[in-house]
């Protein structure tokens, strides 16, 4: 099998959603059309690194797809011999003639769009943001699962089950009205930040950053940006990324090893994304109504705005944190916000923070947790207790570079206990 190069992959994974977005306005039949998309993308992938890309990939892929998924509907025809018009009751009488129009209208983006109808109201916001990642941002089924804590085969049912709604729900593919509209934003930007948490700090594997995920999570929340620009939460998601990803260069060492925010070097930061971001969330919350990604933006931006680690304003970020934790129930706010609670009124503080963390299901036997006390604890001198509980976080992480962090934190302490 010919791999494809990292240049066509990434074309692939920005064309998919388009292509999708483009069978499902034309032809409806969600899961059918999302399995011609997959068939198209293998073909691709395999055909492209030898014969070149074609003038028109999008194009390219519409017209493969649009024909897989004739002969996906054909054999369910010919399995269904009683049902002689069974492939016109599926789709419109149009499908079955050669998709002579595949190639018009491939300047349209439908991806927006397809960001919308996967954050359908006849879904559970679990499922929502399942299929969106699925369909839009191009996650596995695996990694998915692992972003909500459930095992693979649960949440293959999942998004098997959230596709076969939006089928017989019937709903077309276009922005929905207005006042349905504001209701599903609150699930897309959700879905946008799990997708970009998932490129920042990938779950599992060799690397730390999946590029290609926060390249896209900015791109899709850019364009809700252009469409909702008086919105305050988009504002403040597409700044907290971009305040983020402008680290992403000093996040890695020579060796692909995580590098903590404290020891990066800060000249390898982007400026000119640090300037954008902070420039998004003063005005947001100069003009709209604080929301969290706008609280977790000003974070990131008290972090972007010191010159060294030792400049760091842990004062306001801990009273940032303290009205975050009030909007938000999620457990790494808490986790955060102990560390603040350690800069500022010392370690003690930080663990009493995480003591009901302990009996939170969703982060109970989570690596991060056991990282974030071992620092603790390594910053109240007690070594020991330290070095067990980064070692205990070494084995829980799934991600290689995170892992060799931690072991080498635990390392670092042995030795010093030693000298």
């Amino acid at each position: 099998m010919v791999e494809p190069s990292t240049g066509t992959e990434n074309l692939l994974r920005e064309l998919a959603p388009q292509v999708l977005g483009a069978l499902v306005r034309r032809y409806g039949h969600f899961d059918a059309c999302e399995d011609a998309v997959q068939e198209a993308l293998l073909a691709a992938a395999l055909q492209w690194p030898g014969e070149g890309v074609p003038d028109s990939p999008r194009g390219w892929l519409i017209r493969v797809a649009s024909r897989r998924l004739t002969d996906l509907l054909r054999s369910e025809q010919a399995r269904r011999r009683r049902e002689e018009t069974a492939a016109t009751q599926i789709l419109p009488e149009q499908f079955l003639a050669p998709a002579a129009d595949a190639g018009r209208g491939a300047a349209r983006d439908d991806t927006l769009i397809l960001l919308f109808l996967c954050c359908h109201p006849a879904l559970t916001p679990a499922s929502q943001i399942a299929l969106t990642l699925r369909a839009v941002g191009g996650l596995s089924t695996d990694e998915i699962a692992r972003a909500f804590l459930v095992p693979e085969p649960t949440m293959s049912q999942r998004i098997l089950r959230a596709k076969r709604q939006i089928e017989a729900s019937g709903v077309p593919l276009r922005l929905p009205p207005e006042q349905e509209r504001v209701a599903r934003l609150r699930a897309v930007l959700q879905v946008l930040y799990l997708i970009f948490t998932e490129g920042h700090t990938a779950t599992s594997g060799a690397a730390l950053q999946r590029l290609e995920l926060t390249g896209e999570a900015i791109r899709l929340t850019r364009l809700v940006h252009r469409r909702l620009p008086d919105d305050g939460e988009v504002a403040g998601l597409l700044a907290l990324m971009l305040l983020t990803d402008a680290r992403r260069a000093a996040r890695s060492g020579p060796d692909g090893e995580a590098v903590p925010l404290a020891e990066q070097d800060r000249s390898r930061w982007d400026q000119e994304a640090i300037a954008e971001g902070v420039a998004l969330v003063t005005d947001a919350m100069s003009r709209t109504a604080l929301g969290p990604y706008q609280l977790q933006a000003a974070i990131a931006a008290v972090h972007a705005e010191a010159a060294r680690a030792e400049d760091t304003d842990w004062p306001q970020i801990l009273v940032l944190y303290g009205l975050l934790e009030r909007l938000s129930d999620n457990p790494v706010v808490t986790l955060n916000h102990a560390v603040a609670a350690a800069m500022v009124q010392g370690p003690s503080a930080g663990l009493a923070l995480l003591q009901p963390l302990d009996a939170d299901p969703r982060m109970a036997q989570h690596h991060r947790l056991d990282a974030v006390r071992a620092h603790l604890l390594e910053m109240a001198g007690d070594r020991e207790a330290a070095i067990a509980l980064y070692r205990a976080a070494a084995r829980r992480t799934t991600s290689a570079p995170e892992r060799r962090h931690l072991e080498a934190r635990a390392a670092r302490l042995t030795d010093g206990a030693g000298t």
